[in-house]
């Protein structure tokens, strides 16, 4: 699948800690290969009908939608991220 970020997205991860950029950009292409790879953890928010979210550590998540062959990646961030939408 191909990974489009959205600005919002874009802005965040500038944001984030080099080592959890890493972190996420490891994650970000297990997440293009294979969606259910057991350390992506993705999960389909509660009560949002087509926002999943990924795990990147224990502190940090990431949003995103599937749109037909394409992720788009909506969110960044520490674990509260999630309840933003």
């Amino acid at each position: 699948m191909r990974l489009i970020r959205s600005n919002s997205f874009k802005r965040s991860f500038k944001k984030l800690p080099k080592f959890i950029q890493k972190k996420a950009d490891r994650i970000l292409i297990l997440l293009a290969s294979d969606l259910q790879h057991p350390s992506i953890r993705a999960k389909k928010i509660q009560g949002a009908s087509d926002t999943w979210e990924g795990r990147i550590d224990k502190f940090y998540r990431f949003t995103f939608q599937i749109e037909a062959d394409e992720i788009l990646l909506r969110s960044i961030g520490i674990h509260d991220i999630t309840k933003k939408r």
